[in-house]
């Protein structure tokens, strides 16, 4: 039933939700056979979920599938599994790299596809004794590497690439496939010098001359107008726009992507006796921070005693990485100052020992004990740096647990952030990613710091979530009187709490605005040095 005219993918009305909390609401888009389509919008506007849709990945069906139809040349299909989509001729690059390391470029493009020779013995013993062919492996790997247009050695082993050339022999495994029809890139130019950047566009536009569809998904836009036919913006789990890449530009999609939410008045006007706050809390000077997929080239800031500074900006251009690097965990160069004393880099410990505190954007990587329980995520730090929650034995000769305050601090949180567990015993792993946010944060708070920096504090967590988490925030603010800085992909959140909002770009503060400036000219200092 194969349709003449169908396009080569047709995706309708396509419904996601993960544990009750709707991520994706009914996307529509076509893609024709050799047309490359640029998907862009902020962290969490569910770009990411859509292509592991579209890819068969085993947690979409793990969480209880999706709603609504994906159509391959007219035809319904359904993939179970990452295999379904690669053999209707999909092929997807991740963000994280799927490489063996010991292995050259060229046996990682044709892993589980090497060509085999026969030799007396495996006639004999069946195909299993037949031995690989090398020459003909080198071969078909420098083919595929000659249809992506972009130079990389295939014998060379990958632990030796730069990181650049490992996205390219990922890239190069998806066109040593003969059947490939639609290659999905999620973020492939985010760890790309300039020049391979380039590079990689050539590339697209030569896989789309051959007839390869393309979905492009990118942060900078610039790339997407420079390569793409039409351009897709998700917010919030909706397509908000779908135009020929040639009637937009930069300031369009920018807009569209941190974008008029629905309530869009102005944001609440902050308490009028945090009269203006002049003294400087902490001073950062020429800050650069060396964070894969983060531009801090020179950062100069100034963050006023109890007030909540955010820092905005589109991704990849530096908002990310100051925090990072403030704390200790990128290698970092430049000068921070704090209550007066210089803050040395590169030594979290010292950081923590000056009363800063730091809620990670990535809460598995860094933020959680996923297999402890509630009570240990959140007191272990503050027993850990500041003797907390300890009680002395024998003149202080013996230090141990004191059960009773941990489970009271745990409980404390608990309800004030109403966090949704069966006990504070419960193990960390077990709870939602909103929960597991929230519990972040509660580690952060038992810390009782002077300082704190939050990430992404909303990151994929539902709306509800969301204005509680901002509130403890704010409440922890003003009662307690801790400065905090929040970086966030949602402009409109850093318009609702902060103060004053910084925006980076190309690695630099672009500008700050008190909080209440409309949306545009935040806007308008986001795309202003982006190349």
């Amino acid at each position: 039933m194969s349709n003449e005219h169908a396009p080569l993918l047709e995706i309708r009305n396509i419904k996601k939700a993960f544990f009750g909390n709707q991520v994706l609401t009914d996307i529509n888009f076509k893609l024709e056979e050799g047309q490359v389509l640029g998907f862009c919008g902020e962290n969490g506007a569910g770009k990411s979920t859509l292509m592991k849709i579209l890819f068969g990945m085993d947690v979409i069906r793990e969480t209880g599938g999706y709603e609504g139809d994906i159509l391959i040349n007219g035809e319904k299909v359904t993939f179970n599994s990452p295999f379904d989509a690669i053999a209707a001729g999909i092929g997807m690059v991740h963000q994280e790299f799927s490489l063996i390391p010991g292995f050259t470029a060229a046996e990682n493009i044709l892993l589980n596809r090497e060509p085999q020779k026969k030799s007396v013995i495996s006639e004999v013993f069946g195909e299993r004794l037949n031995t690989l062919d090398r020459k003909e492996i080198g071969v078909r790997a420098d083919n595929a590497i000659d249809r992506m247009g972009v130079k990389i050695d295939s014998r060379m082993v990958i632990n030796d690439m730069p990181v650049g050339h490992k996205q390219f022999t990922e890239i190069a495994r998806e066109l040593s496939k003969d059947q490939l029809k639609l290659l999905i890139l999620d973020e492939p130019t985010a760890v790309l010098t300039e020049k391979e950047a380039e590079a990689l566009l050539d590339s697209i536009r030569g896989m789309a001359s051959r007839g390869i569809a393309v979905i492009f998904i990118t942060h900078r836009l610039h790339e997407i107008l420079s390569v793409c036919d039409n351009v897709v913006v998700m917010r919030d789990g909706f397509v908000v726009k779908d135009v020929p890449a040639k009637d937009t530009n930069i300031e369009e999609i920018t807009r569209w992507m941190v974008g008029r939410s629905v309530n869009n008045e102005a944001p609440e006007q902050k308490d009028q006796d945090k009269s203006a706050p002049q003294e400087t809390i902490m001073k950062i000077e020429k800050l650069w921070v060396d964070m894969p997929g983060e531009t801090v080239r020179n950062v100069n800031l100034e963050v006023k005693k109890g007030e909540i500074l955010g820092i905005g900006g589109l991704a990849g251009q530096g908002k990310l990485g100051i925090p990072n690097g403030v704390m200790g965990l990128y290698e970092a160069g430049g000068k921070v100052t704090f209550d007066g004393k210089e803050i040395p880099l590169n030594s979290p410990r010292k950081c923590l020992d000056a009363s800063l505190a730091f809620v990670s954007e990535d809460r598995r990587g860094v933020g959680l004990l996923l297999d402890e329980s509630l009570e240990w995520n959140i007191a272990f730090p503050a027993m850990q740096i500041q003797n907390k929650f300890l009680k002395n034995y024998l003149g202080g000769l013996i230090k141990w647990r004191d059960e009773k305050a941990i489970h009271e601090v745990t409980q404390k949180y608990i309800d004030e952030l109403q966090i949704r567990c069966t006990s504070s015993r419960q193990s960390a792993k077990e709870l939602s990613g909103g929960n597991q946010q929230k519990v972040c944060l509660a580690k952060a708070f038992a810390l009782e710091p002077k300082f704190l920096f939050v990430s992404e504090p909303t990151r994929g967590i539902d709306v509800g979530a969301k204005a509680l988490v901002l509130n403890a925030l704010k409440k922890f603010n003003r009662e307690s009187g801790v400065t905090v800085v929040m970086i966030s992909s949602e402009l409109e959140e850093l318009r609702q709490i902060c103060d004053r909002i910084a925006i980076v770009s190309g690695g630099k503060i672009a500008g700050i605005l008190p909080a209440s400036s409309p949306s545009e000219d935040f806007g308008m200092l986001m795309v202003s040095s982006v190349k």
